[in-house]
């Protein structure tokens, strides 16, 4: 697995302005940037819990492939014996290739529209499809790290965040931002995106010192004769045959997948911080899986402090906003005193004073409103609680809890 290796003289990433994608992009090799077109939403997000919009915005669900080819700089898969040669050999086991590209295809469409909006040719939203088959992993000590494989050195000049508790390199929508900045800015500096692929392998310092020494290579061969390490010439050459397949994935008998609206990722802003388990009970999805796509939180607690929201399908999103505006209704409710019975002519002083509101401690406490069906285990799981804490709180002597009960889910104050 290839790693990023960081220059001591990388340029400042920060861009003016972002660029957006086009239907055919120019070749590698020439400095010209594809013409602007309107680029689709990357970081969909869904409205606070205060916002009563039906429903959260989702991001350009159109055909990923059909994208992904019309943003592609390669000319076509026979541009080098070498680049056929490994597009076979990704695709000599058609079943495993297709299996990989569904599991790959969310974030892959993901990245692509980040890819989209920087001016970055296609071709690149394939490359953690080459670093990492698009999976989360994790670096130990001073090791690459994500779907992107950042050194740790890298990520500081990207302006990643990397410590115990949060790790950039693992956050989908941060590092693929970050990551298309950094060859966005390679392609400024060399106009050729091959040597822009060559910056990210080997680094910055050693493009720029091949450049000094022999000019930009050129259009043929696609893969440049220059005297570079073998790991770096392959990984051009991995690059462009991932391409070769998305082109003419007939052409190596291979079918790929489609990728339904209600599958495409969308950054979901968080209101406050939250275990994982809880968030992924709320949005109704499997706690493996928002762990997958939020690898970042190193300690399974979606903290706002670092990093205020969570990535997730369209579908799950939806119902983890629902399940925050029932939540803050819940609560809105819950703090209002119940006068119904004190208000009546001929009502008691006891009964005024019960309706009175209560006092300023208890208006703060978190209160959970018991839902028919529900158990006390079920709530203790939900509020990352557990069930002890619950009946002491609630002075309850069993599990026994019934529909409408209000119930204590933290520690009075």
């Amino acid at each position: 697995m290839n790693r990023l290796r960081c220059s001591k003289r990388l340029l400042p990433l920060a861009l003016t302005a972002l660029l957006s994608a086009c239907a055919t992009t120019p070749p590698l090799h020439r400095e010209s940037r594809p013409a602007p077109a309107a680029p689709p939403a990357v970081a969909a997000t869904v409205t606070p819990p205060d916002d009563d919009a039906a429903n959260a915005p989702t991001p350009d669900t159109g055909n990923v492939w059909d994208r992904l080819r019309g943003s592609f700089a390669v000319a076509n898969c026979d541009a080098d014996p070498a680049v056929l040669s490994w597009a076979r050999r990704y695709t000599r086991n058609p079943q495993r290739f297709e299996q990989e590209a569904r599991e790959a295809l969310p974030k892959l469409a993901y990245v692509q529209q980040v890819a989209a909006e920087h001016g970055v040719p296609g071709e690149f939203a394939l490359l953690p499809w080459i670093e990492s088959g698009y999976r989360p992993l994790a670096g130990r000590y001073n090791r690459p790290a994500g779907m992107w494989q950042i050194m740790p050195a890298t990520a500081a000049a990207m302006g990643l965040r990397v410590d115990h508790r949060y790790d950039a390199r693992l956050d989908v929508q941060a590092a693929a931002d970050a990551v298309m900045k950094l060859l966005r800015q390679y392609h400024d500096e060399f106009h050729d995106w091959r040597i822009a692929d060559y910056a990210y392998n080997a680094g910055e310092f050693r493009a720029r010192k091949l450049v000094e020494q022999h000019g930009l290579p050129p259009e043929a061969p696609v893969i440049p004769r220059w005297p570079v390490h073998d790991i770096t010439r392959e990984h051009l050459t991995k690059l462009l045959a991932m391409a070769c397949v998305v082109r003419e994935p007939e052409r190596f008998h291979v079918s790929l997948p489609t990728l339904t609206p209600s599958q495409h990722l969308v950054s979901v802003p968080l209101p406050h911080s939250m275990p994982l388990a809880r968030a992924a009970d709320r949005a109704g999805m499997p706690l493996d899986q928002l762990k997958d796509l939020n690898a970042a939180f190193r300690n399974d607690i979606a903290d706002t402090s670092v990093a205020a929201y969570l990535m997730m399908p369209v579908s799950h999103a939806r119902q983890f906003r629902d399940a925050l505006l029932d939540q803050a209704a819940s609560a809105s409710a819950d703090r209002l005193p119940d006068t119904t019975f004190a208000t009546g002519i001929g009502a008691t002083d006891t009964d005024a004073a019960a309706a009175k509101p209560a006092p300023r401690a208890a208006e703060h406490a978190r209160t959970h409103r018991v839902k028919p069906g529900e158990s006390l285990w079920q709530i203790a799981h939900r509020y990352a609680v557990n069930v002890a804490e619950l009946q002491r709180w609630n002075h309850l002597q069993g599990q026994h809890i019934k529909p409408g009960q209000l119930l204590k889910v933290s520690a009075p104050r």
